[in-house]
C-alpha cells in the first residue's frame, strides 16, 4: 500500500481521507429514522429506500450486505467531482488506472479546489476539460457504501434506481472496462 501512495501520493491520499470521512459520517438508517431531530420527509425517504433495498435482495438477487443501510450526512451537494479529459477535437476519454478499479475514463476528488487545478493542469497541457460533481458512488462492495445526502434531492424513483445501480456494480464488475460496466449497472437499473 505504501508503494501504491507514494506512485501518486497526493491523489491517493486525498482519496483515502476523503472515503474515510465518508464512512464516518455513517449512521444506521434505522437511527437516522427514529431520531427526532431528522425531518419527517427524511426519516419517510430513508424507509421507502429500506423497503427498496430489500426488495433488490429478495426479488433482484442484488448483495445482500451492508451497503446502504446507512446514511451519511456530508454538508455538501456532491461526494466526489470527476475530471473528464480528452485531447483537443477528440471524443475518447483520456484514462486513469487504479488498483482496485482499474482504467477508467474519469479521475475523481472528493475536494472541488482539488478537481479543478487538475483540469487547469490538464487545460494548460491542451486537453478538453469538465468537471461534475457526483452525488453517489460505489466501492464495488470493498466498503458498506452508505446513502448519501448527496443523493436526497433526487425523486424517490431516480434514488432507488440509482442505489439498484451501484449494487448492481458490486454483482459484476470488470476491471477497466468503464464502459460495460456503467451499460451493465445502467441495463440492471432500468429492468427493475
Amino acid at each position: 500500500m505504501i508503494i501504491i501512495l507514494q506512485l501518486d501520493g497526493c491523489y491517493y491520499m486525498q482519496a483515502a481521507r476523503g472515503h474515510l470521512s465518508v464512512m464516518n459520517h455513517r449512521r444506521p438508517v434505522e437511527e437516522v429514522i427514529a431520531d427526532k431531530a431528522s425531518s419527517a420527509t427524511l426519516a419517510e425517504r430513508l424507509a421507502i429506500v429500506q423497503q427498496a433495498r430489500d426488495f433488490a435482495v429478495s426479488d433482484l438477487l442484488l448483495p445482500d450486505n451492508d451497503s446502504y443501510r446507512t446514511y451519511a450526512d456530508l454538508e455538501r451537494d456532491y461526494v466526489v467531482w470527476n475530471v473528464i479529459a480528452a485531447d483537443e477535437f477528440s471524443f475518447a476519454a483520456k484514462s486513469w488506472c487504479y488498483p482496485v478499479a482499474g482504467c477508467v475514463s474519469y479521475r475523481g476528488y472528493f475536494s472541488e479546489k482539488s478537481a479543478r487545478k487538475l483540469a487547469d493542469k490538464l487545460a494548460a497541457k491542451g486537453y478538453d476539460v469538465t468537471v461534475g460533481g457526483v452525488a453517489a458512488y460505489s466501492t464495488l462492495g470493498k466498503f458498506a457504501d452508505p446513502l448519501l445526502n448527496t443523493m436526497m434531492r433526487w425523486s424517490d424513483a431516480d434514488l432507488v434506481a440509482t442505489m439498484f445501480h451501484e449494487l448492481a456494480h458490486q454483482k459484476l464488475y470488470i476491471k477497466g472496462d468503464t464502459a460495460f460496466n456503467e451499460s451493465f449497472a445502467t441495463v440492471w437499473r432500468l429492468s427493475a
